[in-house]
């Protein structure tokens, strides 16, 4: 009867559902990282937009032509949402929504798509008579 008494050799247990445990959550930190990376990149591409729309005053060339800018240099292609197109006038607001859909599934486990917006909202510096 002393041998159930025992309690030797119980820290190996302890330490084996430790060690899963520390590994469950450092996989899930490893795939959900890249995910917020990405939300940050798409906020920042929304406010370059947002940005070149205020100085030009306007939705159109400007504007596409620095949305395919970024769409090279951050590697994703967003869809892109104004309040408005055309010219806006000074002081008018200006507002774009990015929205891009991004996998966070663990392989075989299954596919989780969530989707990221990146918002910006910024008012016109130009006067159009």
């Amino acid at each position: 009867m002393k041998l159930l008494k025992s309690k030797r050799g119980e820290i190996m247990v302890t330490a084996c559902v430790v060690i899963m445990v520390s590994m469950c959550a450092v996989a899930f930190g490893m795939k959900l990282y890249p995910v917020y990376v990405r939300g940050q990149q798409l906020e920042t591409y929304a406010n370059e937009l947002c940005r070149v729309a205020e100085v030009s005053g306007r939705i159109g060339d400007e504007t596409g032509k620095e949305q395919e800018k970024l769409n090279q240099l951050m590697g994703m292609s967003p869809e892109v949402a104004w309040n408005t197109s055309g010219n806006v006038q000074l002081n008018g607001t200006i507002q774009v929504t990015c929205t891009l859909a991004q996998d966070i599934g663990f392989g075989n486990f299954g596919s989780h798509p969530i989707t990221l917006h990146g918002r910006a909202t910024g008012q016109s510096e130009v006067y159009w008579k």
